[in-house]
């Protein structure tokens, strides 16, 4: 009789879970496998508690806690985690431990994995992108990792850079591109209930201080003032408050309409009404880059926080974070023919390529430097 092979999916974020749900979906309809959904990091902070929009959560693990921020905190959140996952990969005996991206809750979960004899995949593995600490993490992840599940050919080829096997490295594609075609811009009722927006801001911290923070926060709500906004909030990463708190005040001035979590469909359907109307997404979210490369929604990429990650032609990049190159920026944005954006982010078909991967693939703990 076929081994039943168990596969644990981590997740720390409600973006993270709209790219790893379809794959878990697929897993779940897989003969001799049964998915496991890890939850951890913002999933289980106030007062979203995104983790009540999961279909199931076999372990919880708690790591950042309410009121603590900053470098430091995230540091001690993460030592939290790597003793949770070791439990929960204890009880749960995974076959293999699925992570995606560069977060600490994908650090925390590679790390307990790697050390505690569990193979480890890694999808988004060869991204560059500076972050916080993004850059490092990401690349860290990569070589605690047994099976590599790349987004895009340039990802796969820095990964053999960097010393792993080839026979390892895949080039699946992005999760974002599931189901991409079937995406339905959102209808008039819910596009009116978030103000019909001309730009959607979603702008994350970069770990500079919060009067930077706040300086490009201020810079980016100047900077569209004549627009209808529709401002997220941004991920639970170190000086977020700053932010928040320039949400807050353009909020209470009528200059926009706040809201703190959408979720993933929905915020896909809003994308693709947002570029069908002559909108544009304004901040520093992989999202530009990636999901609205997808949907052909312009884009601007405010600093370096998505520094090297490739761009495709959605996307005007300003490195200036004032209010007058802001605005420039989007003005460009609204030039571009959205029918010429291509990306490279794949066929859409990650979830069956990387499913037939996990189950196909034999989990082998030994790793040597290809170089």
């Amino acid at each position: 009789m076929t081994k039943t092979r168990r596969i644990a999916v981590v997740t720390g974020t409600r973006a993270e879970w709209g790219l790893l749900a379809p794959i878990v979906a697929r897993l779940d309809a897989t003969q001799n496998c049964t998915a496991l959904i890890f939850a951890a990091g913002a999933h289980l902070l106030p007062p979203t508690m995104t983790v009540d929009e999961l279909p199931r959560v076999n372990a919880r693990i708690p790591m950042q806690q309410p009121g603590k921020t900053g470098r430091l905190a995230d540091a001690v959140a993460l030592g939290r985690g790597i003793e949770g996952f070791a439990r929960a990969y204890a009880e749960e005996q995974p076959d293999w431990v699925v992570v995606l991206g560069d977060r600490i809750e994908a650090f925390a979960a590679a790390a307990a994995a790697s050390v505690g004899g569990i193979a480890v995949a890694h999808i988004h593995g060869g991204d560059r992108a500076e972050g916080v600490a993004d850059e490092a993490m990401r690349h860290a992840i990569t070589k605690l990792s047994h099976l590599h599940l790349a987004a895009t050919q340039q990802s796969a080829e820095r990964i053999v850079r960097m010393g792993e096997d080839p026979k390892q490295v895949h080039v699946v594609g992005s999760p974002a591109a599931i189901g991409i075609d079937k995406v339905q811009a959102l209808d008039d009722a819910m596009w009116g209930e978030f103000g019909e927006p001309s730009v959607v801001v979603l702008l994350h911290p970069t770990g500079r201080g919060e009067d930077a923070e706040r300086a490009t926060a201020e810079a980016v709500r100047e900077a569209v003032k004549s627009e209808r906004v529709l401002w997220m909030q941004p991920n639970h990463d170190p000086d977020r408050e700053a932010i928040v708190g320039v949400i807050e005040e353009a909020e209470r001035a009528g200059e926009c309409v706040a809201r703190a979590h959408v979720p993933h469909a929905v915020f896909r359907g809003l994308l693709k009404r947002l570029g069908e109307s002559g909108g544009v997404l304004v901040g520093n979210s992989s999202a530009g880059l990636i999901e609205a490369a997808l949907l052909h929604c312009p884009a601007v990429d405010i600093g370096d926080r998505q520094g090297g990650r490739e761009r495709a032609g959605n996307v005007v990049h300003t490195p200036g974070e004032t209010a007058a190159e802001i605005r420039r920026a989007i003005a460009e944005a609204r030039t571009i023919d959205r029918a010429g954006i291509t990306h490279p982010y794949g066929r859409g078909d990650a979830d069956v390529r990387i499913g037939e991967l996990l189950m196909g693939v034999e989990p082998n703990l030994r790793k040597r430097n290809a170089y």
